[in-house]
């Protein structure tokens, strides 16, 4: 054990950077969910007794390994889809990373340097309580990377039951209280390591508990859904030589679904604006309304009133109704970039255009008698963004483009990430994507039915519809904060206890006789 120990701390930084890629294996497409608790129980062992700056080196270095091995597809989307120059691609991509890995850099520094005894008693709570604050800020900083997060780690586990309670974030944080316990196990006594087993076993048991509760109601309304991939590659999308192939390719594909109660297209499905394609839509709506079916159509649509452009989500029943996107991708759909920067752009010919995003607060789709939550690509990630919609919303629809990520891991992190929003709101969703993976999930986040990836395809299935909301739809992360505060809390008071107890022994120390 000494010789192993000593090992750790000789090579900390190459021991950290290996622990994060191994991370990276508890999510999708691998899911080997005990890699999570078991590397950040590494990492928070490498934490103990090193400096301030020896702490942040190590936290960099497992960020570092785990969105390098994480989120390696960026390069793959912006270079060979988007046909950015390869150096732009890398420094995009090493960007992140290195934006990504400053969290546990600051955590590292932050609790060494601030708590008194962060490896024993309450000051050890300092480190899941650390993690999980900043995971969250990442979510939203610099508009936010939420990517990743530890929570995602619990699906199809039993620690999964607590998602609909807490959140994400809240399976993230006893992701983390697990991990600080098996770190434990090897520095504390006896005693103390019972307490922890026992802790683990209520806390699993009670995660057991919950998974058995029907926090939302159903509806007893069933619809079936057919979910359209056309498989459109991305880079032969927008050209003109293949515009009527993508044509032909949803016409034929929704002509196959027409019966059901609802079909549902991919995001920016067809390579026009939504009025150019209305010639084209206008006989599949009206044999669509002949067969009882609405339809969900993922089009880019012209505002003229702000002259600009909205990437949105349009419901054809009864009337039309629309939901724009509000999370746009940087330098995807819209350009961080200085004026100059955009001077620069013009000057080589380069294409870039600035979508508008949609307003933070607009209303559910309404489709097959249903109202419908919806989102498109990747701004599911942002998991507070869709419980206000769910007071009114039986539904859940995604759209995305997972064509950007190719044949990488990306899109079966995408998939994850949707099942999450499933099962935190207790609702059936119906995810449409491009090229795969199209899915149907339930309410307890499991993927019912799904599509190959990279063949069109028609992916058919009941849902039910569901009302009523789960704690987290209610509370959102304000508990989940509140007890990350608790333990902050007692990690500065445990410091400060710390203090006045060295004082005392000075002043002993210092007293005659």
């Amino acid at each position: 054990m000494a010789v192993l120990a000593a090992f750790l701390r000789r090579h900390a930084l190459l021991v950290a950077l290996c622990a994060g890629v191994l991370h990276s294996f508890a999510y999708a497409p691998l899911a080997w969910r005990w890699f999570a608790p078991v590397t950040l129980a590494l990492l928070f062992g490498l934490w103990m007794s090193v400096t301030p700056r020896r702490a942040a080196a190590i936290g960099f270095a497992f960020g570092a390994g785990l969105f390098l091995s994480g989120t390696y597809w960026i390069y793959h989307s912006v270079h060979t889809v988007a046909h950015a120059p390869a150096a732009l691609a890398v420094l995009l991509m090493l960007g992140l990373v290195v934006i990504m890995a400053s969290y546990p850099a600051l955590l590292g520094a932050a609790v060494t340097r601030f708590v008194s005894q962060p490896n024993s008693g309450w000051g050890s709570l300092a480190w899941p309580a650390g993690w999980v604050l900043l995971e969250w800020v990442r979510g939203w900083f610099l508009s936010g990377f939420p990517w990743l997060a530890l929570g995602y780690a619990t699906l199809d586990t039993p620690l999964a039951g607590w998602v609909p309670v807490l959140g994400v974030y809240g399976a993230s944080l006893w992701v983390a209280l697990l991990a600080l316990a098996l770190r434990q196990l090897f520095v504390v006594g006896s005693r103390t390591r019972l307490a922890m087993l026992v802790a683990a076993v209520v806390v699993v048991l009670a995660a057991l508990g919950l998974s058995r509760l029907e926090l939302t109601h159903p509806t007893g309304r069933f619809h079936t859904v057919a979910l359209v991939q056309g498989a459109v590659a991305q880079d032969e999308k927008w050209e003109a030589a293949h515009r009527d192939h993508s044509f032909e390719v949803y016409r034929t594909l929704t002509e196959q679904s027409l019966g059901q109660d609802m079909v549902v297209w991919p995001e920016s499905a067809l390579p026009v604006l939504y009025h150019e394609a209305v010639p084209f839509l206008t006989p599949i709506y009206q044999a669509a309304q002949a067969r009882h079916t609405d339809l969900l159509l993922g089009l880019v649509r012209y505002d003229p009133e702000r002259a600009g452009y909205r990437n949105g989500l349009v419901a054809l029943s009864d009337g039309e109704t629309w939901y724009y996107k509000r999370r746009l991708v940087p330098f995807g759909e819209f350009f961080p970039v200085p004026e100059f920067v955009r001077g620069w752009m013009r000057g080589l010919d380069l294409f870039y255009v600035d979508f508008l995003p949609g307003d933070a607060d607009q209303p559910a789709l309404t489709a097959a008698g249903e109202r419908i939550g919806a989102t498109i690509c990747y701004e599911d990630a942002y998991a507070t963004e869709q419980r206000a919609v769910l007071k009114d919303a039986t539904l859940l629809v995604n759209v995305s483009n997972d064509a950007w990520f190719g044949d990488s891991s990306a899109p079966h992190q995408h998939l994850e990430i949707t099942r999450m929003r499933a099962l935190e709101a207790g609702r059936w969703l119906m995810r449409a994507t491009n090229t795969g993976i199209t899915a149907l999930i339930d309410p307890t986040g499991r993927v019912v039915a799904r599509s190959p990836q990279f063949v069109p395809a028609v992916l058919k299935g009941t849902v039910e519809a569901r009302t009523g909301l789960t704690p987290y739809a209610r509370f959102g992360n304000a508990p989940v904060g509140a007890v990350c505060g608790v333990f902050l809390l007692l990690a500065w008071l445990g410091r400060h206890g710390a203090v006045r107890r060295s004082g005392d022994h000075a002043t002993r120390a210092a007293t005659p006789g």
